[in-house]
């Protein structure tokens, strides 16, 4: 088994991840990024569309605070949320403004940032580029990594389970070092070849868990990869029960795609299959209410009325507008047989964030030496029990700065490598279909009884059912012959377990963790 050894290996190429290399690499470190895709257009980043909280005109570190801990339903990590609220604006200006010159929307008048409202927001503050503003910061901070000789990017390189002292030293004594990770066992989907990528720093930066739900407007690779690669290590993780549910997703049987809080934010209204509006019943902010609201708001409007979906209407603006503000979403509900301009959007509410994950304090550390979390993959107590719209980029950014800062500073006994165990592989060939079948339960299942509206009842069924599949998918692992199917399968039926109890562990109901009682 072949050896790679890097100062710092990231995992997952999204915002978060490209922030902490860049930060990092700076310092004159090796650093190596993994991802499991093919392509280099890679994690949830790309499809944010929306924007990126930055600073209103009459805005202040207090109101964003406010805002940030409203929506988060009382559940935040205050202190997490005032370095958010400190760092965060400056970060957008020095890294993505300033250093990577981001195309954002420029106000015609004055050449100053334009800014628009989100749900949630108490005043407009989020920066954005058209309805591209993920894809727009992905491709700029790509094209910087890029130029920097000292960083690795390897695609098709998918992490099998995190290199610990307990789990793959061969000296027996290190089991009463404190827990730590060394680097991570990473399967090279090209050749098929198993390699030990030894490291001084590990961050995990692998996005979502989206996938795991029916609806989703997550990417195929959003399978809670990290989450999992952590737990089985002994990580701590903590609020996996607050999925956030996006309130517009397109429904249509081609699949789900995100429409964007923004529509919202511009007066776009919610309609009945009646054509009535109907957010006045459930909040006073209407369709700008936080986003468990409006998502909850609308399902219950479904259920009601026995129908599959809901409608988004923005005809109160002009098709040259609407072609100028939202290409993307134009373009594509176009591609459809839907013009936006002339007739509402049919929508469902669908799996888009988690606000739990790996647990980690202010520079992105987890409770295993050596090992930090960023992105969605960490639990920072920023978002709460629910997340206010557009601070998950914002946080990758703050999290992604101060953890690439940190991971240069720290020695944590950083140059110990231990001798490791040989590597055992299955032979058996992957079945598809079974990988298929498996998903179909976990999606299943996570949807309808872990969804948007959770009862006692429905969450110890998913429980007894996911539990068998996972220890099924376990022993499927262990005898196949592994590629990027097997081990996103084996990652997301830990990750949907973990849910799962941690939902039952739940002392209320709070935010998008919504019981029924009774």
């Amino acid at each position: 088994m072949s050896q790679h050894k890097t100062d710092i290996l990231i995992i997952g190429l999204g915002l978060a991840g490209m922030t902490a290399a860049i930060t990092a690499a700076k310092s004159g470190k090796q650093v190596t990024i993994l991802t499991k895709t093919k392509s280099l257009i890679s994690g949830n980043t790309p499809w944010a569309q929306g924007g990126i909280v930055y600073k209103g005109l009459k805005d202040s570190q207090k109101k964003l605070k406010d805002d940030i801990l409203m929506a988060g339903a009382g559940h935040c990590w205050e202190e997490a949320v005032n370095h958010l609220c400190k760092h965060g604006p400056k970060l957008v200006k020095k890294i993505l403004i300033d250093t990577l010159q981001t195309p954002f929307t420029k106000n015609k008048n004055n050449n100053d940032m334009e800014r628009v409202s989100e749900g949630a927001h108490s005043r407009p503050r989020v920066i954005y580029d058209a309805d591209k503003t993920g894809k727009s910061i992905h491709k700029a901070a790509l094209e910087y990594l890029q130029t920097m000789s000292n960083v690795i990017i390897l695609t098709n390189h998918m992490a099998i389970d995190l290199l610990t002292f307990s789990h793959h030293s061969t000296v027996t004594t290190d089991i009463y070092k404190k827990p730590a990770c060394f680097g991570a066992m990473v399967l090279n989907n090209e050749s098929g070849e198993v390699i030990s990528f030894l490291a001084s720093k590990t961050i995990l930066a692998t996005g979502g868990v989206g996938q795991l739900f029916l609806h989703t407007t997550n990417p195929k690779e959003a399978t809670g990869d990290g989450i999992a690669m952590a737990w089985r290590a002994g990580a701590r993780c903590f609020n996996m029960h607050y999925i956030q549910f996006h309130p517009t997703a397109l429904y249509h049987p081609s699949g789900r795609f995100l429409i964007s809080e923004a529509l919202r934010g511009e007066g776009g209204k919610l309609l009945n299959q009646q054509g009535e509006e109907f957010m006045h019943y459930y909040h006073k902010y209407k369709e700008l209410a936080p986003r468990d609201i409006v998502s909850r708001s609308i399902h219950i409007e479904m259920l009601k009325q026995e129908t599959d979906c809901m409608f988004l209407d923005m005809s109160h603006k002009t098709e040259l507008w609407i072609q100028e503000r939202f290409p993307t979403i134009y373009n594509y509900c176009l591609s459809k047989g839907i013009n936006i301009s002339k007739e509402p959007i049919p929508i469902v509410p669908a799996a888009h964030y988690s606000c739990g994950g790996v647990g980690v304090n202010l520079v992105g550390k987890t409770s295993l030496k050596r090992l930090y979390a960023i992105g969605e993959t960490a639990c920072t107590g920023i978002h709460g029990a629910n997340r206010l719209a557009s601070t998950s980029l914002l946080e990758c950014l703050v999290w992604g700065y101060f953890t690439g800062k940190d991971a240069i500073e720290q020695k944590d006994d950083a140059d110990y490598f231990p001798p490791m165990h040989d590597w055992n592989i299955g032979e058996q060939k992957v079945d598809k279909a079974r990988i298929a079948q498996e998903w179909l339960t976990i999606k299943n299942t996570m949807w309808n009884l872990a969804g948007l509206i959770r009862s006692q009842d429905k969450l110890r069924s998913a429980y007894q059912i996911l539990r068998t599949l996972q220890s099924d998918v376990e022993q499927f692992y262990q005898n196949s012959r592994l590629d990027n199917n097997i081990l996103s399968l084996r990652n997301g039926a830990q990750t949907a377990l973990a849910i799962i109890s941690s939902a039952l562990e739940a002392r209320e109901s709070l935010g998008t963790h919504y019981v029924e009682r009774g």
